[in-house]
């Protein structure tokens, strides 16, 4: 029974770094320093989700209430937490702007989404369809530390875009068959509890240095759409071409 509860407590502690997320997000005050450690947090409720499917994986304690716990809870760490810290240090200048609050709303919207189709609908073997919502809502609350230097209209436009490729079909690469054999699960305490103590440490170091690989995996999904298109207008190209016979035959 106990066994059976581990992965859980994962995923437990992934929801709990969520809420503490918002909680310092609308406790960040004019200079928005609680906002750093909000993200890093989220940074950290990330890596509790990559945990906890591991370790039911490892110690053959996988559930549907496993599965769906993890699904709440991934809607609130990496969606509604992203969410409210992107407004709570960029977008409330817009002076309670319809607009901000509607982008802002859109990207647990997306994420809900994503999560629903996910948990109903089989993937590609080895690869996400559409951007995972941890992968989305990490870049998005370490974009926000990045408010003073990037114009708000492009956070707006990110905030977006990140909101599609979530709902989007383009195939991500998936990590989760990087299994952790039941001898190094002891480890997974010490590497939560290190984390968590770097995050709270470096908090806006540690931040932006794990914005750039999960930058880089997003764009992945920028690249595939480019794909997509390409292969579309390949496709329509053809169909047009053999309607071109039939047309002349017509007229003719």
């Amino acid at each position: 029974m106990i066994r059976n509860s581990i992965p859980s407590m994962f995923t437990v502690g992934n929801l709990f770094l969520g809420i503490v997320a918002i909680i310092l997000a609308f406790n960040s005050g004019a200079d928005n320093k609680n906002a750093e450690l909000a993200a890093i947090f989220v940074i950290v409720a990330m890596l509790l989700d990559g945990l906890d499917g591991r370790v039911a994986r490892a110690l053959n304690a996988q559930s549907e209430f496993g599965k769906e716990l993890d699904s709440l809870s991934d809607v609130i760490s990496f969606g509604v937490a992203p969410a409210f810290i992107m407004y709570v240090v960029a977008f409330q200048e817009l002076n309670m702007s319809a607009l901000a609050w509607i982008v802002t709303a859109v990207f647990p919207i997306c994420g809900a989404l994503r999560l629903a189709r996910f948990n109903v609908i089989s993937g590609v073997p080895g690869y996400f369809i559409g951007l995972p919502i941890p992968a989305a809502g990490s870049v998005l609350s370490t974009l926000a530390l990045f408010h003073n230097e990037i114009p708000t209209s492009i956070l707006l436009a990110s905030t977006l875009v990140l909101s599609f490729l979530m709902v989007s079909t383009v195939k991500y690469p998936n990590f989760k068959k990087v299994g952790i054999p039941k001898t190094a699960l002891w480890l997974t305490p010490i590497i939560v509890a290190g984390a968590v103590t770097l995050a709270v440490i470096y908090p806006g170091i540690l931040s932006k240095l794990i914005f750039v690989p999960l930058v880089i995996y997003a764009l992945y999904g920028l690249n595939g759409l480019k794909k997509n298109a390409r292969r579309l207008f390949r496709r329509r190209k053809r169909m047009n071409a053999a309607d071109e016979p039939s047309k002349s035959e017509t007229h003719g």
